[in-house]
Formats: C-alpha cells, sequence, structure tokens
C-alpha cells in the first residue's frame, strides 16, 4: 500500500542536511520511496494521503541507552549517594518477569508518545522484553546484563547474562525489528576471564557488544590501583575494544582514551541527564566529536534520568555543554538534533537504514505539531525541535511503516490500559521498597 505525507516541513537529516518546505514523503509497507518538495508530487497510485498542515516531520529519534524495565524504580531514591549499590542492586534481585514485561511496555509508550522509534534495552528477562516490543512494533537492540552477582532471573548465579545469552541470540537474530547484543554491565564488574569469554561470543554471532564504560569514580580508582590504567585501557589491553563496541557514558575519558576509541572505531553513547543528576561529570563532548567518533544519545533508565523522551536530553546537551565549554556558540541546534537522530542511528550500527528521510529507507517517521503554545513562531526547525518542543508536541509516529502514534495517541495499545497493568503488578515490589527502607 503507497501512503504519502504531503505539506510537511521534511527535514532529512541527509549527507546535505535537505528540507523540504512544503514537502513530501512517499511510502510504500516499510520502505520510503520518495521524498521531496511539493512541487513535485505526483499521485501515482497512492492509496492514502495525509496532509500534516505544515507540520515538522523528522526521523524517528533514537534512544541509543536505556533499562525499559526500570519504571517502577523512578522518583525512587533520586538524591540519595551510591544508590546503585544500596538500593537498586537489592531491588533488582526481586524483579519477577511479569513487573519487567509491565514495565516495558510502559516505557516503550512514553518512548513512542516522545518521538522515538528505537531504543537500545541493556536489563534482565530481555527475552520477555524482546516478546514485548515484537507486540508493540518498536525496533529495538536488545541485551542481557552481564555482572557478577546473582540477578533476579539467574538462578543465583553471577555472570548468569552469558549463559542466558547464549540462547537468546540465536532466537531474535534474524528478527526485522529486534537485533540482539551482549550487554556487560561495566568493566569492574565483570572478570577478565568473562570479558574474554563475552568478546569471542560476540565475535561467534556477529552481535554488539553494550557496557558502561568510565562512569564510576571508583571504576577509575579501581582500575588505577589494580592495573595502573584507565577502563578504556584495560578493555584495550584485553582486546575488546572494536567496531562492535558500543561506550556508554565516558564521563572520565583521558585524551588517551579518546584515542583509543577511534583507533578501534569504538562508539560512544552520551546519557548527559543521567550522569548530571548523580553528579558524575560531563563527558567531554567537544573532544569527542573532534576525534570524529560517532556519538548517539540516550535517556538512561526512568530510574537515573527520569523521563524517556531525547526532547529533555537534548536540551540539556545544549545547555550544560555550552556552559562546560564557557561557549555559546558550540554545539548549534541542528548538530545536537543529529545526535538524537542519525547520530544514533549510526552509534548503533543501524545507519544504513534508518536516521534519515530518503529513498529506500525504512520508514520510521514522526510528525511535530507547530500548533501548541510553545511552537509559534519558528524560524529555525532546529532550534525549535531541541530549545523549543517537547515529548507532547509529538502527534504522529510510524515505525517501518506502520502508525503506531496518531493524533498524541498510542494506536495499537491502550495507554490507561498499560499503565493499570503495571500499577497491578507493583504491588508487591512496594513491599520491598518499603522493607528495604524500613531495613536502612
Amino acid at each position: 500500500m503507497k501512503t504519502a505525507l504531503i505539506n510537511g516541513w521534511i527535514l532529512s537529516l541527509d549527507d546535505d542536511f535537505n528540507e523540504y518546505n512544503p514537502g513530501y514523503i512517499i511510502i510504500e509497507d516499510d520502505i520510503i520511496l520518495d521524498v521531496g518538495h511539493l512541487d513535485d508530487f505526483k499521485n501515482d497510485g497512492i492509496e492514502s494521503i495525509i496532509d500534516v498542515n505544515e507540520n515538522i516531520i523528522i526521523p524517528g529519534m533514537i534512544n541509543a541507552h536505556t533499562h525499559v524495565g526500570m519504571i517502577p524504580f523512578r522518583s525512587l531514591g533520586d538524591d540519595m549517594k551510591d544508590r546503585l549499590r544500596k538500593l537498586l542492586f537489592p531491588l533488582e534481585e526481586n524483579l519477577s518477569e511479569e513487573l519487567v514485561r509491565a514495565s516495558t511496555n510502559y516505557a516503550m509508550a512514553e518512548m513512542l508518545l516522545a518521538g522515538i522509534t528505537t531504543f537500545a534495552d541493556m536489563y534482565y528477562f530481555e527475552n520477555a522484553i524482546a516478546e514485548e516490543v515484537d507486540k508493540m512494533g518498536m525496533r529495538a537492540l536488545l541485551g542481557e546484563t552481564i555482572l557478577n552477582i546473582p540477578t533476579c532471573d539467574g538462578d543465583d548465579q553471577p555472570y548468569y547474562g552469558l549463559t542466558y545469552a547464549k540462547n537468546y541470540i540465536p532466537k531474535w537474530k534474524n528478527h526485522p525489528l529486534i537485533k540482539p547484543m551482549l550487554a556487560p554491565h561495566a568493566p569492574n564488574t565483570n572478570s577478565k576471564h568473562i570479558l574474554e569469554e563475552i568478546k569471542t561470543v560476540s565475535k561467534t554471532n556477529g552481535v554488539p557488544i553494550m557496557m558502561h564504560v568510565s562512569e564510576m569514580d571508583y571504576e577509575i580508582d579501581y582500575f588505577k590501583k589494580e592495573y595502573n590504567l584507565t577502563p578504556v585501557e584495560f578493555l584495550n589491553a584485553i582486546g575488546l575494544l572494536s567496531n562492535d563496541f558500543l561506550a556508554v557514558h565516558c564521563i572520565h575519558l583521558s585524551q588517551n582514551d579518546i584515542k583509543l576509541l577511534k583507533k578501534h572505531d569504538v562508539n560512544v553513547i552520551h546519557c548527559i541527564d543521567a550522569n548530571m543528576k548523580s553528579a558524575k561529570g560531563i563527558m567531554p563532548l567537544k573532544e569527542v566529536l573532534e576525534a570524529d567518533i560517532t556519538v548517539g544519545l540516550g535517556t538512561d533508565g526512568p530510574s537515573s534520568g527520569n523521563t524517556l523522551d531525547l526532547f529533555t536530553v537534548m536540551k540539556t546537551i545544549a545547555y550544560a555543554q555550552k556552559t562546560y565549554n564557557k561557549d555559546r556558540s558550540i554545539f548549534p541546534s541542528r548538530e545536537i538534533f543529529y545526535l538524537a537522530t542519525r547520530g544514533g542511528a549510526k552509534a548503533i550500527r543501524e545507519d544504513n537504514h534508518i536516521g534519515q528521510l530518503k529513498a529506500n529507507y525504512q520508514a520510521d517517521i514522526v510528525v511535530i505539531e507547530r500548533e501548541s503554545v510553545n511552537m509559534f513562531p519558528i524560524f529555525d526547525p532546529y532550534s525549535a525541535l531541541v530549545y523549543s518542543a517537547n515529548s507532547s508536541n509529538v502527534k504522529d509516529v510510524w515505525v517501518a511503516g506502520v502508525q503506531l502514534v496518531k493524533n498524541k495517541q498510542l494506536v495499537r495499545r491502550d495507554f490507561q490500559t498499560i499503565r493499570n497493568n503495571l500499577d497491578l503488578e507493583m504491588n508487591s515490589f512496594r513491599k520491598k521498597v518499603s522493607e528495604l527502607q524500613n531495613n536502612k
């Protein structure tokens, strides 16, 4: 079936950053057939024409790092020190598959309503997460967390995520929208032997590795004390850095770290909201991009960055990085928006078919309305998207040519039902939270 979206302000994100205003997009099934100026539009066998009324049309945004099973943790212990080890790890021991499924559906609803069409997730019960992603129709890169403590779905086995991955990867490897990956938690929460085994499994199965790297002060101190190396230098020494490696956070990078990331074609995921909220620091984004390293954006989990939308992340990058570098002209809005779309596609190595609005690419499309009070006037659409817009301005969303959001409402699912299901599944979780807080 051929469908045309007409009369939109199209931001293609192609090599020349072509804009078509007014413009049109023709899609057939899951593929974009043509993009151009409205004057050149020809109604040739098109069965459905949608007039978007001069609204902005963008490629689907890409949340390149999150933890969708962590919606139940949102607003929990936000201001406490060392929350990860004192609160999150103990609570995660009690997570159930049913709660993670309910959380995943809520997180996907939040992301779709914010114009995110693709996300990368590392958590637990990833097979269940993949099943829910399949039902929702989103695009995702998914990996089971691997770390040196027993996990909620691991039958009290440390490093259970690696055993899990060996069965999980073949099941999802050929899915059209879901791509499996390996997800070791961090360099300091995995042994050298396990990391070397992860490297072997990655190469054997042809799947990427995503890891939190150079995020924590105590991570930096550990590798300095034990090896007189940075975490990046350690990963390089054991041969883990490669073009299949996705390094998340990368707050505490040395100049040599940046050189090593570039040398091995490692891509970086910047999660600035979560990093600043936890007072961990600000990644040297200017230096990383100047080294020609690919960067995508992530919200991190809903307990770390609290919201699962990239409008918040883009705005924080603008404010924080301009202040950090004491340069108002640095990181113009078009460059930041690139990171949220095409940059994210490149970061997760899917840029050969998503991240742009051009012929033969996947029809992952988002319409941003301009009727709301915060969206007028618009001289520069990129500036409006980075500084003025928020998730409430997302009107319509297509993933692989299937409309999943229409007039700001989910198409395939009812949001209130999703919320009610999560609320029900959280009853036992709330009791665990109360017990843990009382014991502290």
